[in-house]
């Protein structure tokens, strides 16, 4: 029999302190909204914030900001030090950095997390994502502490990141002359049933309580290399998503420490159980084990380890929390779908067990993807965005089913998620996916071609669970589907897999050929789209426009090259010869001269309009349609010519036409104050904060009477993609400045900066920022042919595919320039190199990790 329980393990102090790398640096009110999600791909986490203080805790497969693993924030998870020095003097204090000032009222005082407790007077937080570090300092103590987290992040492999682990380590520094006694301790609630969903209103003060722990237990455990708390539940059902169990472990190999734990603390009430916590420990740096005669639901651990500082001397103590919560439900929270990482691990001790001998490996090639990132000639915007969104993949918004295939909501609320489904047009915009962890993007693909498509090329923008063909929502959105096939062509390009093309073009052919329909999106196959077009914005589109025709455009050309591969040449002259009257009929007719523009065309009626195509959120007349672009510039008018620079297909239009269309996205949608206009929707940007908006008119006398939905807003997945076309275009200077812009939005005091939020937190478009590094790079890699293609631009570029990595660092000298090609992950086919815009090499041979090449360019 499986079960799954929650552990608590102790780690020791360690003598290999190392320094992490930082990409940002925080201090003062702009750590206040921090909150950096920590935990694998489809496992959960919980979130370290910019003062030390862990919160936001979602390990059982639910989101849970807010939920600090107890029923009152007070008792939320905890660390503290003890010192004494060679005077007898005994100093206390939470490992924590001061509550924000906005905290500190409530109707019964402040009820901020651990409120009770001393902490330290300062603290700053340094980030580069997975990577954490808080700094903690107070002219009181004879130490300064540094709080250092991260969970093991290594593009190319999803097992090794997609474990359920917190490394937690907290490095101690005697600032003193003598010698010290110093101790640290971890103490939580055995929270196991209760993931915050579950609440009632206290009828004391109407606050939320969370409720769900029923008979929980304690135990300490030492076995092998471990010590530490195990948590376990007997009377949690045994199939709810909240059953399950979580461990904080140690090494339990040095013998020079001690540890010692608390099973159980006072519960007779009035904060008794947070009282013994702290009386025990500050007493002498060690707990002793107590029983009491009355059992809680939800008893309270700790553990301690204490051992003796030299003068300036620093040590590390270490914890491991892990957990395995293995009852992850369908999108609507019924039937039992599974985890796959917990087909990995019998319980949360075994997390521990197994990775704790792999440890240093794992987490010195985390260290070489981010050094190898934080290295390179992006500027550091640009790396922020990127790196610090690519989270997203390991927050709850994503998820790994039982049989492994790849899931996500739009993004996630408080404590449910937002728009289930794997969205097709929600999904368009994010990259980083396939070019960190290109199995699981082709899983999503395999998802949409095996169970979301209908056999009529009907593909639901949103699939159920559990997979089952003809259970999905038929309801189509064209830039979604038109999307999916380009990130067809895109999987195959960055992988090389010909089975898996193979597989998957009989259905590519269907979707393609689905837009032909009679009442279909182009009915009259002429290569334009005039028909109903459901779409990312939530509501239909009538008439040809460029947000939709740039997808069509581009999952036309990318047929007409898969079709060409396969030698299925008729319909690859299908394909190219709708792809020229298209293009050439989107240049004649939706360019303006300065950007392209919607031709609205209503439907006559809705007898006029296929099954599935109208979805029911936009217009109700049909022969006036609200919520139109009309002669409106759209920030996003380019997407899918993004995604044809990315896949390396070229422009899908008059290239002087595409560089005009960004420029005036830039000069039109830019605002400087957002809090000068109105707004009747949601609000992303406020105040003097500068962005980008959806859809501007240069003509005011041209905007209709009730607009595109959601056109006065700014949505950084938006904002990311107009600025990847501008790098694409050698407008670098623009596209930093609207990158910049969103990060200084999300600085830590106004917003949290490892969270874009838009319908949700943590919102899969925001994604889109992982573009912006093949954009500046120029790089482009096929494992089809064997081609690398990297600026000629010289600098040293971070370069990835989804199975490998490195640098590519091009050099400029008297005789031309050089290219030196370093794999750190992984290995390439390399069959030509070239420098974007010089000749190509020819080249030959499989280069795997740790190898690297030089190539001169005369």
């Amino acid at each position: 029999m499986r079960y799954l329980c929650l552990l608590l393990l102790v780690a020791g102090f360690s003598a290999r302190a190392q320094d992490w790398p930082v990409l940002r640096h925080y201090e003062g009110q702009q750590t206040y909204k921090i909150a950096m999600p920590v935990g694998g791909i489809g496992t959960g986490n919980i979130s370290v914030g910019g003062n030390g203080q862990w919160r936001d805790v979602e390990i059982m497969n639910k989101p849970g900001v807010n939920f600090y693993g107890s029923s009152t924030p007070k008792q939320a998870p905890c660390f503290l030090i003890y010192t004494r020095d060679t005077k007898g003097v005994k100093r206390s204090k939470a490992l924590l950095g001061p509550i924000p000032p906005n905290e500190f009222a409530g109707s019964e005082g402040s009820n901020a997390p651990s409120h009770g407790l001393p902490r330290f007077s300062k603290s700053s937080f340094d980030a580069a994502y997975p990577f954490a570090t808080v700094n903690l300092r107070d002219n009181g103590m004879p130490v300064t502490v540094k709080l250092k987290t991260f969970n093991p992040f290594i593009p190319g492999d999803a097992d090794a990141s997609g474990i359920p682990i917190a490394v937690i380590r907290y490095e101690v520094t005697n600032i003193t002359g003598g010698m010290l006694d110093v101790a640290v301790a971890g103490s939580l609630d055995n929270f196991i049933g209760m993931d915050g969903y579950k609440a009632e209103f206290s009828q004391f003060n109407r606050a939320v309580v969370p409720l769900g722990t029923k008979n929980n237990r304690n135990a300490f455990k030492s076995t092998g290399q471990l010590a530490g708390i195990y948590m376990t539940s007997d009377s949690v059902d045994r199939d709810a998503s909240t059953y399950g169990t979580i461990a904080l472990t140690t090494s339990n190999t040095d013998k020079s420490r001690r540890i010692s734990y608390r099973t159980e603390f006072d519960n007779r009430g009035w904060g008794a159980n947070m009282a013994d916590m702290w009386n025990d420990f500050t007493d002498d740096g060690v707990y002793e084990d107590k029983s009491f005669a009355t059992k809680i639901n939800d008893p309270r651990a700790g553990l301690a380890v204490k051992l003796k500082l030299k003068p300036h001397e620093t040590r590390e103590v270490e914890f491991f929390l892990t957990w395995n919560f293995p009852n992850r439900k369908d999108w609507e929270d019924k039937v039992t779908i599974g985890n796959y990482y917990s087909n990995q691990y019998t319980d949360a001790w075994d997390v521990a067990e197994k990775t704790l001998p792999r440890l240093p490996q794992l987490e010195a090639k985390t260290l070489a993807f981010v050094n190898t990132l934080l290295s390179s000639s992006y500027p550091p915007a640009v790396k922020e965005a990127a790196l610090f969104n690519a989270g997203t993949l390991r927050s709850q918004t994503t998820f790994r089913n039982k049989e492994g295939y790849f899931f996500g909501w739009e993004g996630v609320f408080n404590n449910v998620g937002s728009c289930y489904g794997n969205c097709t047009h929600v999904w368009n915009y994010e990259f980083a996916s396939p070019f960190l962890f290109g199995d699981l993007a082709k899983r999503m693909r395999e998802v949409e071609y095996n169970y979301a498509l209908a056999d009529n090329g009907l593909m639901s923008f949103r699939v159920s669970l559990p997979l089952k063909k003809d259970a999905n929502w038929k309801a189509a959105a064209a830039d979604g589907q038109m999307g999916s096939i380009m990130r067809v062509y895109r999987e195959w390009q960055l992988s090389g897999d010909d089975q898996f093309l193979k597989d998957t073009w009989p259905n590519v052919k269907k979707a393609l050929a689905f837009a032909w329909i009679k009442g279909g999106w182009d009915a009259d196959k002429d290569g334009v789209m005039e028909g109903c077009q459901h779409n990312t914005m939530d509501i239909e589109y009538y008439g040809p426009n460029p947000e939709i025709e740039f997808w069509y455009l581009g999952a036309l050309k990318a047929c007409a090259s898969m079709a060409k591969y396969l030698n299925d040449n008729e319909f690859e002259q299908v394909c190219n010869q709708l792809f020229s009257n298209g293009s050439k009929w989107t240049d004649a007719n939706l360019f303006n001269g300065k950007y392209y523009i919607q031709k609205i065309r209503p439907a006559n009626s809705e007898q006029d309009i296929a099954p599935g195509l109208k979805i029911g959120m936009g217009a109700k007349d049909l022969k006036n349609p609200d919520f139109q672009i009309g002669e409106g510039c759209l920030v996003d008018q380019l997407a899918g010519q993004n995604m044809a620079f990315i896949c390396g297909l070229g422009y899908l239009a008059d290239s002087v036409h595409i560089k005009a269309a960004l420029k005036s996205v830039v000069q039109y949608n830019s605002v400087k104050t957002f809090g000068n206009r109105f707004n009747n929707m949601r609000s992303y940007a406020l105040g003097d904060e500068p962005g980008l908006m959806i859809t501007a008119y240069p003509d005011p006398s041209k905007r209709p009477a009730i607009p595109l939905s959601y056109g006065d807003e700014a949505w950084t997945g938006l904002e990311y993609t107009a600025a990847t076309g501008l790098y694409y275009e050698g407008m670098d200077a623009a596209a930093l400045n609207v990158i910049s812009d969103v990060r200084s939005r999300y600085d830590g005091y106004k917003r949290n900066p490892f969270n874009e939020e838009e319908c949700g937190n943590h919102y899969v478009r925001a994604m889109a920022s992982w573009s912006a590094i093949p954009a500046i790079s120029k790089f482009h890699y096929s494992a089809v042919d064997g081609s690398f293609v990297i600026t000629s631009k010289p600098g040293t570029y971070f370069w990835s595919n989804g199975y490998a990595w490195g640098s590519a660092t091009v050099t400029a000298g008297k005789k031309g320039r050089s290219l030196r090609i370093k794999v750190s992950f992984g290995a390439i086919k390399l069959n030509t190199v070239a420098l974007a815009g010089i000749k190509k090499l020819s080249t030959q041979g499989q280069f795997s990790e740790g190898q690297e090449r030089e190539f001169l360019f005369n």
